[in-house]
């Protein structure tokens, strides 16, 4: 697949979403990226602004299954990943996997769940796998996590390990509609005389394969690659940061910039793309100093500050 093709079905693909997520097209354009790259998306926001209806959303324009899990304080991690159970007829164990046997897995309201059954998507996260009593089990491709929480709500919520945050390839925000659009939304709701939201299948999963494997040729010169390895130096440097990111968020920084140049059609990456996908791919990864917390200094501000004083390379 040529790298115009993976723009022309990228933008489809936003389009068929737009349809159910009015008004958003940004935010989609920044989840498909993610996607794109093969990595998780952590999607952060109040309740309402259609955090769970994206990632169904994603998964019918691309003909993904898709399973949803609630995270709730009483979940166990073998209510994901499955488990042994003994077949009287057979007087044998089988193994009946769980809901992480998926190409997508909306994983709601993450931070409600204790820290051991967090811990249960690391292992599909991170090698697209699953080991239950010893055995290993491949999850099928793609296998992508969308997960949400909700940053208003404190009691009975378990804030998720930076090992874990680190998994995420992106974390990004909704934010409200603007009137117009929300006004569009009830045109809609209106229209259709149902709240469910038909859309049109734009590629199935081995033709969505086909684009991320399209995605792995564009180009990256060394001068970007510098650019990007000095952006995540200075979290490591910035004064206001205790712990800067990872050399996985080097990584996830040049992966996203490489899907931000195709879905544009280029098979290079500018330091603009670096630029454009730069908070959400690092912002999440940084812990601010104490000090910080009462001032309640976004993450986000380091990053946004730390692009504008790293100087970026000319653009060839």
């Amino acid at each position: 697949m040529k790298i115009d093709q993976v723009a022309d079905l990228g933008s489809r693909i936003v389009a068929a979403v737009g349809q159910a997520v009015v008004g958003k097209d940004e935010v989609l354009r920044q989840v498909l990226m993610g996607l794109l790259a093969d990595g998780h998306v952590l999607i952060e926001d109040y309740p309402g602004v259609a955090k769970t209806l994206i990632a169904q959303s994603f998964a019918q324009a691309m003909e993904l299954c898709f399973k949803r899990i609630q995270f709730t304080p009483d979940l166990l991690p073998g209510d994901i990943t499955g488990g042994y159970i003994y077949n009287q007829r057979e007087a044998a164990f089988e193994f009946r996997p769980g809901p992480i046997f998926t190409n997508l897995l909306l994983a709601d309201e993450i931070n409600r769940a204790t820290p051991k059954t967090q811990a249960a998507l690391l292992e599909g996260m991170q090698e697209k796998q699953v080991t239950v009593e010893g055995e290993r089990f491949s999850l099928e491709k793609p296998f992508i996590v969308i997960a949400t929480q909700n940053p208003i709500e404190f009691e009975g919520t378990y804030p998720l390990p930076e090992a874990q945050l680190d998994r995420f390839i992106m974390s990004l925000g909704i934010g409200y509609p603007r009137p117009e659009d929300e006004l569009e939304m009830l045109r809609r709701r209106g229209d259709r005389k149902s709240d469910a939201v038909n859309l049109p299948t734009i590629v199935d999963g081995p033709k969505f394969l086909e684009m991320q494997r399209a995605e792995e040729e564009v180009y990256v010169s060394e001068d970007i690659g510098k650019y990007m390895v000095s952006i995540v130096g200075e979290t490591r440097r910035d004064s206001k940061v205790q712990v800067g990111a990872s050399p996985r968020g080097t990584l996830a920084l040049f992966k996203m910039a490489r899907a931000a140049a195709a879905l544009t059609g280029r098979d290079f990456v500018t330091p603009e793309d670096a630029k454009s996908v730069s908070v959400q791919a690092l912002a999440h990864r940084i812990m601010l100093r104490p000090e910080l917390w009462a001032t309640q200094t976004p993450a986000r501000d380091v990053i946004e500050n730390i692009l504008k004083r790293v100087l970026a390379p000319r653009s060839e």
